[in-house]
């Protein structure tokens, strides 16, 4: 039996029509909306394309949105006394630093400088700290890891007692993934394995999960026969390993592959994600979250 598609294109639309609504509540209450200021150094095509899909997603949902774009050559002098303005400014509740930066900025310096308040990234060590501990410490989750999480719980899954394996170790996706599925609450109380390239029996641990989350970055890694009959199956990577015309445009497109053989594994999995069209909709859609949540706990009705 072919596996149930989790699609986070349409999880996506779920979460933003909520968001919507809860703004447009806050506002006529409050008299305020959510603030997100995405700063973006230099001119780099994949930063422009990612940080105008963030933009259009904030006005959708009824932010007030900055877009603070800066010369490539700004010091990072300058850049930090940027983020400090912002820290300041009662308006914005969300600052992002678009990555990756110029080589002359260190980028470690620039994210810590971030209010951990503001932080709807969930990069700063005092947020990665509340990750760790859990609970009503929580404010920011990484937003791919909140993504994950979010399509497992409204895929239905159940999580609590499952064995899960998270195949990667960085510090966006797999460390954080496999904290959160960890901890007491909704959503978790898994039993978590994390693997990696240097793992003995990759394919032996990856056959026990109940719930998979492979985050590699190597395309078609795992293989069908390393599943478990029946498990969640949540494929973060996305791998260009090629192009193709695009039958609408008549334009090159990149060809993109999971980490996951996705043709195989779907009639063995129980549910699974596709690449794309999975995972990848859900990280701007958190980034979202984060940021509303930002300003309820500024309001104190978080």
């Amino acid at each position: 039996m072919t596996a149930t598609l989790i699609k986070g294109t349409e999880i996506r639309e779920q979460i933003l029509e909520e968001i919507t609504a809860e703004v447009k509540q806050i506002k006529e209450k409050h008299g305020v909306v959510p603030g997100l200021v995405t700063i973006l150094v230099g001119q780099s095509p994949a930063s422009i394309s990612y940080v105008t899909l963030k933009i259009k997603t904030a006005h959708r949902v009824g932010f007030k949105e900055i877009q603070d774009n800066q010369s490539v050559d700004i010091s990072e002098a300058a850049l930090l006394a940027l983020i400090d303005k912002y820290n300041k400014d009662e308006s914005i509740n969300g600052i992002l630093v678009q990555l990756p930066l110029p080589k002359h900025i260190d980028e470690k310096k620039v994210l810590n400088a971030i209010d951990p308040d503001k932080d709807v990234d969930g990069f700063h060590p005092v947020n990665v700290g509340r990750l760790m501990i859990g609970g009503a410490e929580v404010k920011f989750p990484p937003c791919t890891p909140a993504g994950i999480q979010e399509m497992i719980v409204r895929a239905g899954v159940e999580t609590s007692g499952a064995e899960v394996v998270v195949v990667g170790r960085s510090n966006i996706v797999g460390k954080p993934i496999a904290n959160m599925m960890v901890q007491k609450g909704p959503g978790a109380n898994a039993t978590v394995t994390i693997v990696h390239t240097r793992t003995k029996d990759l394919a032996g641990h990856c056959k026990r999960a109940d719930i998979l989350i492979v985050a590699a970055g190597v395309p078609d890694l795992v293989k069908p026969e390393w599943i478990k009959p029946g498990a969640c199956v949540i494929d973060v990577g996305v791998n260009r390993v090629g192009e193709k015309i695009s039958e609408k445009t008549g334009k090159k497109i990149a060809i993109l592959k999971g980490d996951v053989d996705f043709d195989a594994a779907k009639e063995i999995a129980g549910s699974i994600t596709p690449v794309p069209g999975g995972v990848g909709p859900m990280t701007i859609t958190m980034l979202m979250l984060n940021t509303l949540k930002a300003l309820k706990f500024k309001l104190g009705i978080a």
